[in-house]
């Protein structure tokens, strides 16, 4: 019998997330800690019903970036500007698919996504539901996995896992923030590009909300994108209103008007009451 009725899965974007003390389990938060707090406090005891799991990727190339900022720092000099660059937008160049079989970042990435995945079946059952919660560079790697999987199915593949909820087919809801999807399109043609399909179809009706995905932005983020606007299909998602963007101010007095608001969403109010809300809806309709 699954022992939890919902599963959350968070995912974090750009940046030094990994700690250097050993990797903790995925149900033990870091970098969602304060998000979670917030969140359990909104949905009260129901929450003894939902499992949080944390996928944590940063490892992979955390320790080649900080042994290269050690080496130029001789010549360079070790600025919080330079570090910032090498740590969080080699993230994104880092992690991409290649034609010659050379995207080993990109599939070892995902191997963290399927290794949590692989835990929440035994925790919610092969069909159970999962919300995802993913920020920045996050919402990207979540998408292309959904996508890999459905694209896959659609080309006539076997499913992947045994398990619908493996096979990303039981997603009750996808929320983003501070997503940068948008940044990663334009080397394809506008009618070439497509969004995930809804993955929820395993799911029985009442789990399958008519607004599946929701993203949120800030406008001061340089790094956080509406998304409707990206091509002409995900524009459809959002005319469908299966997609939403929502604009919020993240952050507090001092970040919230600025770049800095991209960490900002972690502890906002306007992330963090919409996710409890969401929770509570997938609860009751189990």
């Amino acid at each position: 019998m699954p022992s939890h009725k919902l599963a959350v899965v968070v995912i974090h974007g750009m940046g030094s997330q990994h700690n250097p003390q050993g990797q903790p389990p995925s149900t033990t938060p870091t970098f969602s800690k304060g998000l979670k707090s917030r969140v359990s406090r909104r949905v009260g005891a129901d929450m003894n019903d939902v499992i949080w799991h944390e996928v944590v990727w940063a490892q992979i190339l955390q320790g080649r970036q900080k042994d290269y900022l050690r080496k130029i720092n001789r010549n360079l000099g070790y600025d919080k500007l330079r570090k910032f660059v090498v740590c969080n937008l080699s993230d994104a160049a880092s992690y991409r698919p290649t034609p010659d079989d050379g995207d080993k970042i990109y599939e070892a990435i995902h191997k963290k996504v399927e290794n949590v995945m692989g835990i929440v079946k035994h925790q919610v059952g092969p069909e159970g539901p999962v919300l995802i919660l993913a920020h920045s560079l996050g919402g990207h790697i979540m998408s292309n996995y959904i996508y890999d999987m459905q694209r896959h199915l659609r080309q006539g593949g076997s499913p992947v896992h045994p398990t619908d909820v493996e096979n990303m087919k039981t997603v009750a809801g996808f929320v983003t923030f501070g997503c940068n999807i948008p940044i990663f399109l334009f080397a394809y043609p506008e009618n070439e590009i497509f969004p995930i399909m809804a993955p929820n179809q395993a799911l029985p009706p009442a789990l399958r909300f008519s607004t599946w995905w929701r993203n949120y932005y800030d406008k001061h983020d340089v790094l956080g994108f509406p998304l409707g606007k990206s091509a002409p299909r995900y524009e459809q998602l959002e005319q469908s209103g299966e997609l939403k963007d929502n604009p919020i101010n993240a952050g507090k007095i001092f970040t919230s008007w600025n770049p800095l608001s991209h960490n900002g969403y972690w502890t906002d109010r306007d992330l963090y009451g919409p996710v409890a809300d969401r929770i509570k809806e997938i609860l009751a309709a189990v």
